[in-house]
């Protein structure tokens, strides 16, 4: 399976802000989206870096109750880790573990693709969980 397979099933829609957005609208979007980051981009297709609840977290420790007025471009993750819609899953959990990140930019040819969460690998392999189990469990029936 690659993540291809993921994004088909929950879409390539992905929630982008612009870099001179300010912070202060970025977490009302985490929160009224119910989401965990944003990517950033000028123009909804190249990637420039990506916003998340860390970045917020991290922010205000360093910059206090002005990061709210600051641009996201000054706090956001500006190379995060990215796969490519051919990427395994294995691959793609793999450098979430090694990174520390929770969420995947998916681009190809350098266009934004998608995004990745921890929350859809997590799914996906649960997924994959019940299909091995009911598998077996209809080949012991079977085997009887």
């Amino acid at each position: 399976m690659n993540v291809e397979s993921i994004l088909k099933a929950k879409g390539h829609l992905v929630e982008t802000i612009r870099p001179d957005a300010l912070v202060e609208l970025a977490a009302h979007r985490l929160a009224s989206k119910g989401i965990g980051a944003l990517v950033v981009s000028a123009d909804g297709q190249r990637l420039e870096g990506v916003f998340s609840e860390r970045d917020v977290v991290r922010g205000l420790v360093k910059h206090g109750p002005r990061l709210l007025e600051m641009p996201v471009s000054a706090v956001m993750t500006k190379r995060p880790p990215v796969c490519s819609p051919d990427s395994s899953i294995r691959d793609a959990m793999a450098e979430m573990t090694r990174s520390r990140h929770r969420h995947l930019p998916v681009v190809q040819d350098g266009v934004l693709r998608g995004l990745l969460s921890i929350g859809d690998v997590v799914k996906h392999r649960l997924e994959e969980m019940e299909l091995e189990a009911s598998v077996l469990r209809d080949a012991y029936i079977v085997g009887r």
